[in-house]
């Protein structure tokens, strides 16, 4: 039995080309998956998309109207030659070797196509990347004709079916090859597939249906993202032809060199310059955090060079949640490459009294080691 497609979606079978896209889309916004996930609206999605499918198209109306169903296997379209007798089966098989079908062709593929997806990339700061924005984006994308509002023709004229290949979208042709002779089929050149031509398209589209516009567009970026993150605006990319469901836009995030901190996932990392006394002695140092403000770093007395400390929670929020990550802080200790004599003095003092510490040459088994050229060793070693 033929399903009823005009049930599916709600119109008359006399309802106008309009109406019938007017309630596609509509039901459209209540079931699409990324707006009701729940698998019984999925399911019926699917069908008011296939309904939309063949009212759209007018060979295939004109099949449901004469009673049958041009989405069944061989519903309105008779088979003969290869493709009838097979289901299909060996017409698929010389459409694999020659790029063509049986002579049961698949039929016009419609006007109405869903329109391709979008990308553009946004730079965003460090600082907007931890606390979020709602920034303004520009993008260049088909949009719906407004003068024909997606049909494509010149005021009230109408799509008439394609002399060239009848209304079947394809041409055929025979060519001989070692098995003998193989029909084959093509799109057809004069409809390019759709199985009807407009006489009179709309001047300002061109009979596509869509014109090619700037508009701004919101993003809310979450807190969190990082460079190479997308966000998906769904159906604001390209409108499809004939007026087509737009597909959607992605927006990718490119995160800027920030000029005090270096990112790793949820940590941030950066270097801190301590004075020879002041890492000897103990010190603090005032930081600026992304989002805590100033935050106080102690330099415990003794820290030597290569040394890092931690402040917990004062690095990136983890996205969508509640986590933050930690402030990691390399210590570097700067030991003055010049002294005036008041200073030498000092240190010369410093050093008789200090008579222990002298320079030496340690073994690769100490424990005690340490520096770059250790970590440097322990990297290649394991040890």
């Amino acid at each position: 039995m033929a399903r009823d497609y005009y049930a599916t979606l709600g119109v008359d079978p006399k309802a106008t080309d309009q109406e019938i896209k007017r309630a596609y889309r509509k039901l459209a916004r209540e079931l699409h998956p990324d707006v009701n996930p729940d698998e019984a609206a999925q399911t019926r999605f699917k069908e008011i998309s296939t309904a939309y499918e063949v009212l759209s198209d007018p060979e295939k109306r004109r099949i449901v109207d004469l009673g049958g169903d041009p989405m069944s296997n061989g519903g309105g379209a008779g088979g003969a030659g290869f493709g009838g007798g097979f289901g299909g089966g060996l017409g698929d098989v010389f459409e694999a070797f020659f790029g063509g079908g049986g002579t049961a062709g698949r039929g016009p593929r419609g006007r109405v196509q869903p329109g391709a997806d979008s990308l553009l990339r946004t730079k965003l700061t460090l600082e907007e990347c931890a606390t979020g924005i709602t920034k303004q984006v520009t993008v260049d994308t088909a949009i719906l004709c407004d003068l024909c509002t997606g049909s494509g023709t010149n005021g009230d004229s109408k799509p008439v079916r394609c002399e060239t290949c009848g209304g079947a979208g394809e041409v055929q042709s025979v060519q001989r090859s070692f098995l003998g002779q193989v029909m084959t089929s093509r799109p057809c050149p004069t409809c390019r597939g759709a199985g009807e031509v407009i006489p009179d398209p709309c001047r300002k589209c061109g009979g596509d249906g869509r014109v090619r516009a700037r508009r701004d567009i919101t993003v809310k970026v979450p807190a969190g993202v990082a460079g190479g993150m997308r966000i998906r605006l769904a159906a604001q990319g390209e409108v499809g032809p004939g007026g087509g469901p737009a597909g959607d836009l992605y927006v990718e995030v490119v995160e800027q060199q920030h000029d005090v901190f270096v990112r790793d996932g949820e940590d941030l990392h950066c270097t801190v310059r301590v004075p020879m006394v002041d890492a000897a002695l103990g010190t603090t140092v005032a930081v600026e955090t992304i989002l805590d403000g100033t935050e106080t770093l102690v330099v415990d007395p003794g820290t030597q060079p290569g040394s890092q400390t931690v402040l917990r929670g004062h690095g990136m929020p983890k996205l969508r949640s509640g986590v933050r990550g930690d402030l990691y802080a390399h210590l570097e200790v700067v030991v003055p490459s010049r002294l005036d004599g008041k200073e030498s003095k000092l240190l010369e003092e410093f050093r008789a009294v200090r008579e222990r510490d002298v320079a030496e040459v340690v073994t690769s088994g100490s424990k005690n080691t340490g520096g770059l050229f250790s970590r440097l060793r322990e990297a290649f070693t394991g040890r």
